[in-house]
């Protein structure tokens, strides 16, 4: 009988000390993810003082995004045996120098895919043609009147550049002033702009003087990466010839430097418009030659979804 209760305090005692050694553990593992907490915010409180210091900020982030499908007697489908593929990426970089009385911002975006699809049992062209094609770079500097306010000179470029490169292309020059109230924000305002079309059709683009309107808002906030471009111009000659562009970027870690990556874009653009109408016009249809005033001018849109890649 006494072997028995031994046996029994001793297991009693065994599953104590292990519970009393699991609370311990678990104790310990509080006070140390505190102490993670407490250094990570150091850390992050360290990073933005850096950050808040005077001089060359660089950076760039971007998505890739493919997918590739092959098909062989799949007989429920119009097309039974076809090959098909898609792949894009998109790439957005800044190099911005700030100092006590200017700053120099810089930044570059470039939208690229192509897409095919080859049905094995039609003669037809299965290469690889050109899906979306985005590009633009800017340059802006500003002389500060304050910390948030400055006299400002902008230069910005947009182009296609695997088909019709510069043709359209747009350039834009002017001179106004540039808001600043966020670290990470800037409002462009140039009333005095000129907008500069390059164009192998001249009876369709336009250049002209107007307000380029443009603002900017680049952030990193731990594994998540995000940028917001709006670009406009008002014409002063005509609203035939004003448009705007507005690019989106969302980038988000997910192990080391690869993560999830998702960018759309949204474009109004008259006399693109009009330049798709009067290339894509039959002759024979009856109908009257393409104008600004029978078009319609539907609205440009375009997304891209796949893996990113912070540079």
């Amino acid at each position: 009988m006494r072997k028995v209760i031994l046996l029994l305090t001793l297991c009693f005692g065994t599953v104590l000390v292990q519970a009393q050694t699991l609370e311990e553990l678990k104790s310990t593992l509080a006070v140390q993810k505190d102490s993670l907490k407490a250094a990570k915010s150091r850390v992050d409180n360290t990073q933005g003082k850096i950050d808040a210091f005077p001089g060359w900020k660089k950076g760039a982030f971007g998505t890739i995004g493919g997918s590739f499908s092959n098909f062989n007697n799949w007989y429920a489908q119009k097309s039974p045996n076809n090959r098909s593929g898609n792949i894009g990426f998109t790439a957005n970089a800044f190099a911005n120098l700030d100092t006590e009385n200017f700053f120099w911002r810089n930044a570059g975006n470039i939208n690229l895919s192509w897409v095919k699809f080859d049905d094995k049992d039609v003669a037809d062209n299965s290469e690889w043609r050109e899906a979306t094609d985005v590009f633009t770079v800017s340059s802006l500097y500003g002389q500060k009147l304050s910390e948030t306010f400055a006299i400002s000179g902008l230069g910005e470029y947009r182009t296609t550049i695997l088909n019709n490169f510069n043709n359209p292309g747009y350039l834009d020059v002017g001179i106004g002033a540039t808001w600043t109230p966020l670290t990470d924000l800037v409002v462009v305002v140039h009333p005095l702009n000129y907008n500069m079309i390059f164009s192998r059709n001249d009876a369709v683009f336009d250049s002209s003087l107007g307000t380029k309107i443009l603002v900017d808002y680049t952030r990193q906030i731990q594994a998540i990466s995000f940028k917001t471009n709006l670009s406009m111009f008002q014409s002063y000659k005509s609203s035939d010839l004003s448009n705007w562009t507005w690019n989106n970027s969302f980038s988000y870690t997910l192990w080391k430097m690869i993560g999830v990556g998702f960018d759309f874009g949204l474009r109004s653009n008259k006399q693109e418009a009009l330049k798709y109408n009067i290339d894509n016009f039959d002759n024979t249809s009856g109908d009257p030659a393409p104008t600004f005033g029978n078009i319609k001018n539907k609205l440009q849109s375009y997304y891209t979804l796949g893996l990113s890649y912070k540079f």
